[in-house]
C-alpha cells in the first residue's frame, strides 16, 4: 500500500527529468551542433555588426574574432548614439562606456565606465586574453588600455549627442524612454563552422545616467552569458533590471534543462514582469543554442534582433509581454 512518505520518498529518488515540467523534459542533445555559421545580434542595426562578423565566419574565423570584430561596426559608427564615442553621455556631459566579451572556453572580459577609448570591446578582449581578471573599470581600465596600444581620444561628443544633452539640460529629468530612437547596446552571438559559441555586448549605457553608472552589458552573467555545452544569451534595455535577475545567465540555465531559446527568453521577460510589476521601461532578450535554434522576447513591442544564418540575414521581431 503506497502512504505519503513513500510517495515522498520515491520522488526524492526519482530522475529529475520525471519531476521537472514538461517544458523541462524537452530534447537537449546538442552532441551535434549546427555548423553552418549563425549571427544574431540585438535591433535592426545589428545587421551591419552580423555582416562584419559573417566575413571572419564565412572564411572558417573563430567566433570571438567574429563577435568582437562585428560590434566594433557599431562602435565606429559616429551617428549611433547608444554604442561608442558617439553615444549619449551621462548627466555631466561625459560619455563612458561598458562592454564585455565571453569565448567559447568560459573566459571573459570587460570594462566599465571606460572614457575615451574607441573601442573598449576590445579593450575587454584584451583583458580577457591578457590578464588575470575579468573586469577592469574607469581610470584603471583607461590607463591598461593605453599601455595596450590603444589611442586616447579627446574629450567631445558628437553633434547630435551633444545637442540631445544640453536640451536635457533644460530641466534635467531623468526618465528613460521605451524603444528610445529603436536602439540601444548591442549584444551580438555568433556560432562558427566548429560549432563553438562565443558572444560580445558593448554600450554607452543610459543616456543622461548619474556619473559613474553601470549597466548590465559588461556584467557577465547579466547582459551577457555563453556556456559552449549549452548555448548563449544576450539583453538590451533597462540594464538595471537585468542585473537584478541575471537574465542571460538564468535564459542559459533554462536551456540546460530543455528550454528552446524562445521559451527560455519568455521565461526570463515573465520574472522580470512579475518581480517588478511596474512596466514602464523595456527589456529584451536573444539567445541561441547548440543546436541552432534561436529566440527572442521583450516587455514591450518594438524590440527585434538581426540574424546572419549560413550568410543569409534577416530582421526578427521580438514578441512581446505587453
Amino acid at each position: 500500500m503506497s502512504t505519503r512518505r513513500s510517495f515522498i520518498k520515491n520522488i526524492s529518488l526519482a530522475p529529475a527529468s520525471l519531476i521537472l515540467p514538461t517544458i523541462l523534459s524537452a530534447d537537449n542533445n546538442y552532441s551535434t551542433p549546427y555548423k553552418e555559421g549563425l549571427i544574431i545580434s540585438t535591433w535592426d542595426f545589428g545587421a551591419k555588426a552580423n555582416e562584419k562578423a559573417w566575413e571572419i565566419i564565412s572564411k572558417g574565423g573563430k567566433a570571438v574574432d567574429a563577435v568582437e570584430n562585428g560590434v566594433k561596426e557599431i562602435e565606429n559608427d559616429p551617428n549611433n548614439t547608444s554604442v561608442g564615442l558617439g553615444g549619449f553621455p551621462d548627466r555631466d556631459g561625459i560619455v563612458t562606456l561598458d562592454a564585455a566579451i565571453m569565448d567559447e572556453k568560459g573566459n571573459a572580459g570587460s570594462v566599465c565606465a571606460l572614457q575615451r577609448i574607441k573601442n573598449p570591446i576590445s579593450v575587454a578582449r584584451k583583458v580577457m586574453d591578457e590578464t588575470p581578471h575579468v573586469i577592469l573599470v574607469s581610470e584603471g581600465a583607461q590607463k591598461f588600455a593605453i599601455s595596450k596600444g590603444f589611442k586616447l581620444e579627446k574629450q567631445k561628443r558628437s553633434t547630435v549627442s551633444d545637442k540631445a544633452w544640453k536640451e536635457w539640460l533644460k530641466k534635467s529629468e531623468y526618465k528613460p524612454i521605451i524603444n528610445f530612437e529603436m536602439h540601444d547596446t548591442i549584444g551580438q552571438l555568433a556560432m562558427d563552422k566548429n560549432g563553438d559559441i562565443s558572444g560580445a555586448c558593448t554600450t554607452s549605457g543610459l543616456a543622461f545616467k548619474m556619473h559613474g553608472r553601470v549597466g548590465d552589458s559588461p556584467i557577465i552573467g547579466a547582459g551577457l552569458y555563453v556556456d559552449n555545452e549549452v548555448g548563449a544569451a544576450t539583453s538590451s534595455g533597462l540594464g538595471e533590471y537585468v542585473l537584478k535577475t541575471l537574465g542571460s545567465f538564468l535564459i542559459v540555465e533554462l536551456m540546460r534543462f530543455g528550454y528552446s531559446p524562445q521559451a527560455a527568453c519568455e521565461e526570463a521577460v515573465k520574472r522580470i514582469t512579475k518581480k517588478y510589476p511596474y512596466r514602464e521601461f523595456q527589456v529584451g532578450f536573444i539567445a541561441m543554442n547548440k543546436a541552432g535554434e534561436t529566440g527572442t522576447f521583450s516587455i514591450h513591442p518594438g524590440f527585434e534582433f538581426a540574424q546572419c544564418r549560413a550568410g543569409v540575414v534577416t530582421n526578427v521581431k521580438a514578441g512581446s509581454f505587453l
